[in-house]
């Protein structure tokens, strides 16, 4: 399950950094997590926001998962000792990773920057990362991050879930 939690992460986090990248902001330079040779604090930083939408995602996804949508490999964990990891077969990381871009195409109800009264999650993250640059730029007076009701997003989990199966 740590796999399938990782993998989610890192599709959010290249969702997030190309949100930052568009926004004409510097990854590498992040307020809550310290400045690490090659990690983009920022994108850390503001992956935080939508952690929790790609938590309920998988642990809903998970509840679908059988033993035979895993593989088992063996892998060295040091010079002399071996360990075996479960890993989600092929076909299954193909379904989850195309029913995350479905989630994250999923539309929420929170009120675009210019024009509409729905978004997609997607979306949501590149408009968020616009007003952050524009208040960092002191072309906002204040910044506070839009997120999406309980009500609106455990719906939006079970919907992507379920029309998987």
């Amino acid at each position: 399950m740590n796999n399938i939690f990782k993998l989610a992460y890192e599709v959010l986090a290249w969702k997030v950094h190309r949100a930052i990248i568009n926004a004409k902001l510097e990854p590498y330079l992040g307020f809550l997590y310290s400045v690490q040779e090659g990690k983009p604090s920022l994108v850390c930083d503001f992956e935080e926001l939508y952690r929790y939408l790609v938590d309920d995602f998988v642990i809903q996804y998970c509840q679908n998962l059988r033993q035979r949508d895993f593989t088992v490999k063996s892998e060295s964990l040091s010079r002399k000792k071996v360990g075996k990891r479960e890993y989600l077969n092929d076909t299954e990381t193909k379904g989850l990773m195309m029913a995350l871009n479905q989630y994250f195409e999923s539309m929420v109800e929170i009120p675009r920057i210019r024009v509409g009264k729905r978004q997609t999650i997607e979306t949501l993250i590149n408009e968020e990362a616009l007003l952050l640059a524009k208040f960092l730029r002191d072309e906002r007076k204040t910044w506070i991050p839009r997120m999406i009701p309980d009500s609106v997003w455990h719906n939006i989990i079970y919907i992507t879930v379920s029309s998987r199966v």
